[in-house]
């Protein structure tokens, strides 16, 4: 996220005091907070959400389908269009977008209004987080522009830590409207802060879709962004149906979805940190090196679940593993997009949410199928090795003499 911050679209601000640009950049960081709670609580929720709204299991999943096509569709095309509009009103726009897409969600009364609603509250995802990293950027001193862009990205893994288990929570307890509502919350708490407490900032009146769309006519975008969308893909076919894998196969209580919760994004948070320090090392090794660990360790939950909470480690490793793929995926795209930084950015939340909709919508096939809840951590094993083979096949581009960046 470093190479955003050095972006040429980031205009020269005069800096604020030092705690006005904390509070700034809290505020931004809230809405990666709210964010990161709406994208995974559907995941822990997902029986009662099934159940409230008369649909099976497999079918529910598809909800998290939906919100995962919704950034997929917003990423680019808010991106594209809000280059040029004022950074803190586009932020506002975003998050005001964000409340009424989760407060539809709880309205909703049957799927398919739910589905929809779904749809909405994710297409301002991927294009909040990179407007966001952009004003953090704009924000800070030169040598503080990197920490201010982890800081906003730290929100979405702070969100596994203690939202999305404590959004579960209120699911299980209140009902699971209570959660979207509760997310809702969030966002509405998110545009105050950013009214109150971030800069009126320009767009970047040098934004033309021409510049913009450079990055698709290079072949090693697309490689890293299918990479993404199929080995990523791996870490959703398991955690869309953790919950009832967890009370179906491992046989503990829906009180224990939480902790699993937890023991995830903790495993977040541990790898974006451990991703940011192979990255100094080698961006594509250490992608080939989590591809490969992803793979493993789906397969080793697939054998230890039968056995309980000798799982929740297991979860920890798998989400270690797909934050350092996920760190350094975002790097290798800065490198191979060229100056579309602010699109390429927005393409990655977009390539990882195909990941999401592809994960969610295989693991319900083979549970739909009869395979039983331990089939989508083997589905997602499989996506690991395409994702791999994907990754192969862009140092072999490069050794062929690709017109990208060196490889390494």
């Amino acid at each position: 996220m470093t190479t955003t911050a050095t972006s040429p679209t980031i205009p020269r601000l005069r800096r604020p005091p030092a705690d006005h640009f904390g509070l700034a950049v809290l505020a931004l960081a809230m809405g990666g907070f709210a964010i990161g709670t709406t994208e995974f609580v559907t995941m822990g929720l997902l029986p009662q959400i099934a159940h409230g709204v008369s649909v099976s299991i497999p079918t529910g999943g598809h909800i998290i389908s939906a919100y995962a096509l919704g950034v997929v569709v917003g990423a680019p095309v808010l991106a594209f269009l809000g280059a040029r509009l004022p950074r803190r009103g586009l932020l506002i726009g975003l998050m005001v977008a964000f409340v009424v897409g989760n407060t539809l969600s709880a309205l909703a009364t049957t799927y398919g209004l739910l589905t929809l609603a779904r749809f909405a509250s994710g297409l301002p995802h991927g294009a909040y987080f990179g407007i966001a990293s952009l004003v953090a950027a704009s924000l800070a001193t030169p040598e503080r522009r990197g920490r201010a862009v982890a800081m906003v990205m730290i929100g979405l893994s702070v969100a596994n830590v203690l939202g999305v288990p404590a959004a579960t929570w209120m699911g299980q307890t209140f009902g699971w409207r209570s959660a979207y509502y509760a997310v809702a919350v969030l966002g509405l708490i998110t545009v105050s802060m950013i009214v109150l407490f971030v800069p009126s900032i320009p767009g970047d009146p040098e934004a033309t879709g021409r510049r913009e769309l450079r990055a698709f006519s290079r072949i090693q975008v697309w490689l890293t962004l299918l990479a993404g969308a199929i080995g990523f893909g791996g870490m959703f076919a398991l955690y869309s149906y953790i919950a009832p894998t967890l009370t179906g196969v491992g046989h503990l209580g829906d009180s224990a979805v939480p902790i699993f919760l937890l023991g995830f994004g903790l495993g977040m948070v541990a790898g974006m940190w451990l991703g940011g320090e192979l990255a100094d090392r080698s961006v594509f090794k250490s992608l080939l090196g989590s591809a490969v660990g992803m793979g493993l360790t789906l397969l080793l939950f697939a054998l230890v679940v039968p056995h309980g909470w000798w799982a929740l480690p297991v979860v920890f490793l798998v989400a270690t593993i797909s934050s350092v793929l996920v760190v350094n995926l975002q790097l290798r795209l800065m490198e191979v997009a060229g100056d579309a930084q602010t699109l390429g950015a927005a393409m990655n939340h977009a390539s990882l949410n195909i990941a999401n909709a592809l994960g969610a919508w295989l693991g319900g096939l083979v549970i739909a199928a009869g395979y039983g809840y331990r089939a989508p951590a083997l589905v997602g094993a499989a996506l690991s090795v395409a994702g791999l083979l994907v990754l192969i096949v862009s140092a072999l581009v490069h050794r062929q003499g690709s017109p990208s960046v060196a490889k390494r």
